[in-house]
């Protein structure tokens, strides 16, 4: 798998800027503090953050809150003299970043206290609360904290406002539902309310904490002593949902909420909170009746996209993930179903070049983890601050904050995977892993139940895309991308099909029809009616000509079948098309400033009605930026909606699109077309050449000099091009040798055509006969022609002929680098 680039990076820097903007609305407090926070181990790969503030004198730096793990293990303190040495201190007093390595560390008085020696310190002022705090990381990377690592502390510094400091009044009087205990004591003071979720009275309570632990269920003890442990619970906002046990009927869920306040001289480190009825918090929804849910829905998914989002809809909310990946195996390959969010900028950038692509795949053996998961066949869970130093980019930034990784079990074999992501850190609780686990079972199960369906409908498509382009050219100033579906209902093959037709002089054609019926017969004559129109343009003929020609093959076929097609010439260079119409729908423009119109082009018949029938040409512009759309009307008509009521909602799609990802776009436009009939759609974004060609064309007149005026054109054009004097010599052979062939062996008009693109010159010449040059085998000494054609062939980088318009062009490129 590969390393993070460039791109990754400043997408990792975007996503901590964007974070930080949602976090960072509203007032400051302590939750929203370590919220921003938790960014630091997310975004730089930190296993501690942590925020120091000056106290009420000034004197020293205290710490009011952290996220990761406990600062004791780096020997970290809750306070530093403001006049010290310390790197807190110093940060504080210089306003600048203060970045240590292991060896800096062990040089200092403070290395003693640390247990974990080999760790990256940097300490940053907080520039968002006005240069009060401090914002202090601790990296255990062995390269500490790179430049992108840098840039994501100093966003996060900027964003850190501490909350006004809580004021403890002693004797106070506690809300009814709060506590605060004494961690060296272990006396806790509550309120009347927390009693009685305990079951209570305020008789019969002694004080001690150990009281409340005892009326806990045994199974969730551990995890309510560690709050209480010192050792365990760094400074800042903690939650946690328990069972207390009831004199009869079920254990009530209870969720606490709790907040260490560091201890001073003379005065304990307290613990302090509130403990709520979780049942009142909580949803009605329980994790047995979301699998029970899970499972209704995968029961009446009939497609593995059906078995994907329904699995994305029962998962995702309830377990708050960012992002939710189900891809199926195929023979060692996996296809992505679904991504959730499908914005490319959610997924890491190794994603969005392979996996959303126009056929999204890649093979098992690029992601270890992955391929350990499926062979072992059990789920793997990546907590927070594990997933980077273990994991493959690829995997590592789907859950920054947490990674689940499923493989989903059926029959015996390994049905695909699903991965869940988190941004910030998260904590698999033992009921969320049984919940994981059961929805891997029921999602497995229901792919092979819906890929025996769809690989009956895969058959009729992949028959049906033998006939389609196997990919799309790639085209100078344009991209372009298209899409097919086959119809759900029944399994029979479609006759929709589309082209993109690279021609002569940075001009394409863009093709997209629709053969009548669904049949066998239907789709071989729509591969019979994509080579013709292919054929009939390669030769140069203007739209119209092409369409005309292929009708008349149509009705000389004599089925009983027509057809419908919309064909547009784009010259790339100027930005202009024609456009040709037989029956089928007119493009859809949108324009740079997301405007769309539905081009009012003039049409003829469908193909196959009539012998003779006019095809009229409408002219089109386009400016950088411009997206064409091609459709059939199966993305377009319905029961529901007629062709003019689609049309318009396929424009209003374009222009809430981003033609930036044309295949996002085409994926989105097919996101709810109905199945009941095939679609084929083809979007072409024209972004303009750079560097536009230099051309200049030169009519060769049959006289006795005709060679020597060619070539008089030809050293005039080329100094004035700047072309080296050392390459005019030999354009000159090629123009005399060309010119030369085309008037003693053809009739008709001769047409010299000089093309200059970068350091690349291209010398046409184009006759009336179709008859290709031959190259001699075997020339004797004492022949008197057949040399010319060597001659071309030795100068040129490459040469070739080509058919136009009932002639050919014989033509040359000659390489102007050496």
């Amino acid at each position: 798998m590969v390393s993070e680039d460039a791109a990754g990076r400043r997408t990792r820097t975007l996503r901590a800027e964007s974070a930080l903007t949602s976090l960072t609305d509203g007032p400051a407090s302590p939750e929203r503090l370590r919220r921003v926070l938790e960014q630091v181990l997310v975004f730089a790969g930190a296993t501690l953050a942590a925020v120091y503030t000056p106290g009420e004198d000034g004197e020293l730096l205290c710490l009011v809150e952290s996220a990761g793990v406990p600062r004791t293990v780096y020997g970290l303190r809750d306070s530093y003299p403001s006049s010290g040495g310390s790197a807190p201190a110093d940060a504080h007093r210089s306003g600048r970043p203060v970045f240590l390595g292991p060896e800096d560390l062990a040089a200092g008085a403070e290395s003693r206290r640390a247990p974990q020696r080999d760790f990256h310190l940097a300490v940053l002022p907080a520039h968002g609360d006005d240069g009060r705090a401090c914002l202090l990381a601790v990296s255990e990377d062995a390269g500490g904290f790179d430049d992108e690592d840098r840039k994501c502390l100093e966003l996060i510094a900027d964003a850190i406002v501490c909350p006004a400091p809580a004021v403890a009044l002693e004797g106070g009087e506690l809300r009814s539902d709060a506590f605060s205990l004494a961690m060296d004591s272990g006396h806790i003071e509550v309120g009347d309310e927390l009693l009685q979720l305990f079951g209570m009275s305020r008789a019969d309570f002694d004080g001690k904490v150990e009281t409340l632990l005892g009326l806990t269920v045994p199974e969730d003890l551990p995890s309510l002593m560690s709050l209480f442990e010192a050792d365990h619970m760094s400074i800042g906002d903690r939650e946690l949902e328990f069972r207390v046990l009831q004199p009869s009927g079920p254990p009530r869920w209870l969720r606490l909420r709790g907040r260490m306040l560091p201890g001073g001289e003379g005065r304990p480190a307290r613990l302090v909170g509130a403990v709520a009825d979780a049942s009142t918090l909580r949803s009605d929804v329980t994790d047995v009746a979301r699998v029970q849910r899970l499972a209704a829905a995968l029961a009446m998914a009939g497609t593995v996209r059906d078995v994907s989002q329904a699995v994305v809809s029962a998962l995702r909310a309830p377990l708050r993930a960012d992002r939710i990946a189900l891809a199926e195996l195929e023979n060692e390959r996996m296809v992505v179903t679904v991504l959730d969010p499908p914005e490319p900028e959610s997924w890491p950038e190794l994603w969005r070049l392979e996996w959303r692509s126009e056929w999204p795949e890649a093979p098992v053996r690029a992601m270890p983890t992955l391929a350990t998961a499926l062979r072992e066949g059990r789920a793997q869970i990546w907590p927070a601050g594990t997933g980077a130093a273990f994991l493959e980019p690829a995997l590592a930034d789907v859950g920054p904050g947490g990674l689940a990784v499923l493989p989903l079990p059926a029959a015996g074999r390994m049905a695909g995977a699903c991965l869940i992501g988190w941004d910030a850190p998260h904590h698999f609780g033992p009921d969320e892993r049984a919940l994981l686990t059961a929805s891997a079972g029921l999602a497995g199960q229901a792919l092979m139940r819906a890929h025996a369906l769809d690989a009956e409908h895969e058959l009729v498509g992949m028959l049906q895309r033998q006939l389609l382009p196997r990919r799309l050219p790639r085209l100078p100033g344009a991209v372009a991308v298209a899409r097919y579906l086959p119809s759900t209902a029944g399994l029979e093959l479609g006759g929709d099909w589309y082209d993109v037709i690279p021609l002569p002089d940075n001009h394409v054609a863009l093709v997209i029809g629709d053969v009548q019926g669904h049949s066998a017969g239907a789709a071989t004559l729509m591969g019979q009616m994509r080579t013709a129109l292919r054929a009939y343009a390669v030769e140069g003929h203007p739209p119209d000509v092409v369409v005309a020609h292929a009708n008349r093959l149509l009705v000389d076929l004599e089925t009983d079948l027509f057809a419908t097609c919309t064909y547009v010439d784009l010259d790339i260079e100027e930005g202009t098309a024609w456009c040709v119409r037989a029956g089928h729908l007119p493009p859809v423009l949108r324009h740079p400033d997301g405007s769309t119109d539905i081009a009012e082009a003039d049409g003829g018949p469908p193909l196959g009605v009539l012998a003779q029938a006019d095809f009229p040409m409408t002219p089109l512009r386009l400016r950088p930026g411009t997206l064409v759309a091609l459709t059939t009307d199966g993305l377009v008509e319905s029961t529901e909606a007629d062709i003019d009521e689609g049309m318009d909602h396929l424009a209003q799609q374009l222009a809430a699109s981003d033609p930036a990802h044309l295949g996002l776009v085409a994926d989105a436009l097919l996101g709810g077309a109905r199945r009941s009939d095939d679609v084929a759609l083809l979007l072409l974004r024209y972004d303009g050449m750079a560097t536009h060609p230099l051309r200049e064309s030169w009519t060769v007149w049959r006289v006795p000099e005709a060679a020597r005026h060619a070539r008089r054109f030809t050293r005039r054009t080329l100094r004035l091009w700047g072309v080296p004097r050392d390459h005019l010599d030999t354009a000159l052979l090629v123009v005399s040798e060309l010119v030369t062939n085309a008037l003693v062996h053809t009739g008709g008009q001769v047409r010299l055509d000089l093309t200059l693109v970068g350091r690349r010159l291209r010398v046409s010449v184009a006759d009336a006969s179709p008859r290709t040059p031959a190259k001699p085998t075997n020339i004797g000494w004492e022949a008197t022609g057949g040399r010319g054609i060597l001659l071309v062939e030795a100068v040129s980088a490459t040469w070739g002929t080509l058919p136009v318009s009932g002639g050919k062009q014989v033509w040359s490129e000659i390489a102007l680098d050496g």
